[in-house]
């Protein structure tokens, strides 16, 4: 047997892909691809280094004439047995999937942007029913402004479950170990580096938003305070002006991170390397959580003005569990 082949067969008992062999090696798939058609050699150091995770000699990966011995059959079947077995994917599931991931970007990101517009008119309607603004009574004036939130929720749900349903065909992506075939690593790396400059703008544009969006709030508050007027409708609309500019903001974060995730999936990179997937086995029960929080201290309290302070920091909490996760199933190993 020869050294490709040997790789291959070493390789697939460990239920790794080319593309998990070569971040394991420090070298590229094409690398890994050329060794296993033995269309190249790799050099002695990379020889040693798989000699260590294959858990084999260098003699035996070396001499043609070495076949593997039964001790390190059985240490390769019994590392492998616990693995899960890697999902194949084509390229023209990939490109399905990038199809769907790039109307799913906008989707999503509309319907997160729908909830957070959606307390604006309950905040603004019953201040200007009380100002004799609007001939409508406060009760009516909340009611109205209940409806409309209701309404905007409503619809932003909605489209996450239209986006769920039809990615239903793609969610191994997010939760199972895959393969994907010969030229789809860099077909989407291609890709990815194409919107590289485009996921900067956005992430930029985006967070910069969501950091001045206090802006407004401070100069509303500072004239009413210039007034001394207290609850004007110059901190109503400075808290309006706020909720805006976050959804416009959390819209473009949230466009481009699903744009790029779409590519790290396929990938399995970033938030989607086989680890994360690992770490990310109870986010939707984290998630949920968070939204009945949310929800339930808002219609408490009827803050909708400050509840809002609940994302940010139930996304630095998340960042931190996410970590802690990780460190739980590596100390597994």
């Amino acid at each position: 047997m020869i050294l490709a082949d040997k790789i291959i067969e070493n390789r697939k008992k460990c239920g790794w892909s080319q593309e998990e062999l070569a971040d394991k090696l420090g070298v590229s798939r094409q690398s890994v691809s050329k060794w296993e058609g033995a269309q190249a050699v790799p050099d002695m150091k990379k020889i040693v280094q798989m000699a260590d995770i294959f858990g084999v000699t260098t003699d035996y990966l070396l001499k043609d004439d070495i076949e593997e011995t039964p001790e390190t059959i059985s240490e390769s079947v019994e590392y492998s047995a616990g693995q899960e077995k890697p999902t194949r994917v084509s390229m023209e599931q990939a490109n399905a999937f990038l199809a769907h991931n790039e109307k799913a970007a906008s989707t999503i990101s509309t319907g997160v942007m729908l909830c957070i517009l959606s307390p604006v008119l309950l905040i603004v309607l019953p201040y200007l029913s009380e100002a004799g603004t609007l001939s409508l009574s406060q009760e009516i004036s909340v009611m109205l402004g209940l409806i409309v939130l209701l309404i905007m929720i409503a619809c932003g749900v909605a489209l996450f479950v239209l986006t769920g349903i039809k990615g239903k065909p793609f969610e191994f992506l997010e939760n199972r170990i895959i393969e994907t075939e010969y030229g789809i690593s860099g077909m989407v790396k291609e890709r990815r580096e194409a919107y590289e400059g485009t996921h900067t703008r956005l992430l930029i544009m985006g967070i910069g938003l969501c950091i001045v969006s206090a802006i407004p709030l401070f100069v509303s508050m500072m004239m009413g305070y210039m007034q001394q007027k207290q609850d004007s409708l110059f901190t109503l609309c400075g808290v309006s002006l706020l909720l805006v500019l976050v959804a416009i903001g959390v819209k473009m974060i949230v466009l481009t991170s699903v744009k790029q995730g779409g590519f790290d999936k396929l990938l399995e990179e970033g938030d989607y390397s086989r680890l994360n997937k690992k770490a990310g086995v109870w986010d939707g029960i984290y998630w949920a959580i968070i939204t009945a929080i949310y929800f339930g201290w808002s219609f408490t309290t009827m803050r909708w003005e400050m509840t809002w302070i609940v994302w940010p920091i139930a996304g630095v909490v998340f960042a931190a569990y996410r970590e802690v996760m990780k460190m739980i199933i590596k100390s597994k190993k």
